[in-house]
């Protein structure tokens, strides 16, 4: 039941949240199809699709083949006869098989058209590590899809931010590559299924950073699954003042509050799970070094996981940036 002012405010997980999101967005149209392994009667590998096959039928929620390729081929099909494909696949190292379909198919298409064929694809994409997952289930591949013109990219970070960005993604005309950081799906919040987040007048729009903490002495940016770590950092430090960015878009990235935030701070760190090197973190810091020169008091550093394949889960932490890493990233820019 809606609070006396409107607002509708529940408890629920992040998986729960996106679940309701995709309610929303087959409710809304009667074009939107979700589509993927195992996404009907199991309800996903994660349960994000829950419910969703017997309440809107097998005509909208479709099981697929094995065969990640195939179903990125059939969503171009289905875009160009006016659907709106939502696509599931299960694990970020099995996206990879459907990477000639994505990069030369649906992030061009459009383009290639002046305009006249547009492709509202939403491709979801279980990311990132920390949940103890076999080889290939727990890969960061987003840089590949930011670097890919014609592409936007997501990632939300709360349940919140799920629950309004998946919709907005799905009411996209250009394809948005849905990045969820699988380590969080189980991670609680408060979630307003009163937003309306088609209505940009009073829900923040996807594309743009989120600042999370304010802050004076540094500028801490990041995404999807380190954002709680970087918050947790950032009420950790008691002698340094962090600002934590959640950038929530990957491409377009928002250069503007980054630069905004610098600009007051004059220090930056960047942080992600992904590997380094040509990590997204690398563009952040070269933008950002040549838009703010004259403002920064240190070299803009980077907290990122190592540049080695993903190793396994027994040795996953030593990969993937924690709060001390995150702290000592700190205090490296601070030293200056």
């Amino acid at each position: 039941m809606a609070g006396i002012d409107g607002h509708d405010p529940r408890e629920m997980t992040m998986a729960q949240a996106l679940n309701l999101g995709l309610r929303r967005a087959l409710e809304r149209d009667s074009k939107t199809v979700l589509f993927g392994e195992d996404i009907g009667r199991l309800g996903g590998v994660f349960r994000v699709t829950d419910g969703l096959q017997k309440d809107f039928g097998e005509h909208r929620v479709i099981d697929a083949p094995l065969a990640e390729s195939g179903i990125v081929g059939a969503a171009v099909g289905l875009a160009m006869r006016g659907y709106r494909p939502v696509l599931e696949m299960q694990f970020d190292g099995f996206v990879y098989p459907a990477f000639d379909q994505i990069v030369s198919q649906v992030a061009k298409l459009r383009r290639r058209s002046e305009g006249a064929i547009a492709l509202p694809i939403t491709i979801r994409i279980p990311y990132g590590g920390g949940i103890g997952a076999v080889e290939h289930h727990s890969e960061s591949p987003e840089a590949y899809f930011a670097h890919t013109p014609g592409l936007r990219v997501l990632s939300p970070s709360d349940p919140q931010a799920a629950f309004v960005t998946i919709q907005q993604a799905i009411a996209s005309n250009d394809p948005v590559i849905y990045l969820e950081p699988k380590r969080r799906y189980w991670d609680k919040g408060s979630v307003d299924v009163s937003v309306d987040p088609l209505d940009l007048a009073v829900t923040p729009d996807p594309w743009r950073a989120r600042t999370l903490r304010t802050g004076s002495d540094v500028t801490v940016v990041c995404y999807g699954p380190m954002v709680r770590t970087c918050i947790e950092a950032a009420r950790a430090s008691s002698e340094v003042s962090i600002e934590v960015l959640d950038l929530q878009s990957l491409s377009p990235v928002d250069y503007d509050a980054i630069a905004a935030s610098v600009e007051r701070t004059a220090r930056l760190v960047v942080v992600h799970e992904a590997s380094r090197n040509a990590g997204l973190g690398a563009e952040i810091a070269a933008r950002i070094s040549e838009r703010c020169f004259t403002v920064l008091e240190a070299p803009v550093m980077r907290v990122t996981g190592y540049d080695v394949p993903y190793p396994p889960s027994r040795l996953e932490e030593f990969f993937l940036p924690d709060l001390d890493r995150v702290l000592d990233g700190v205090d490296r820019v601070m030293s200056y």
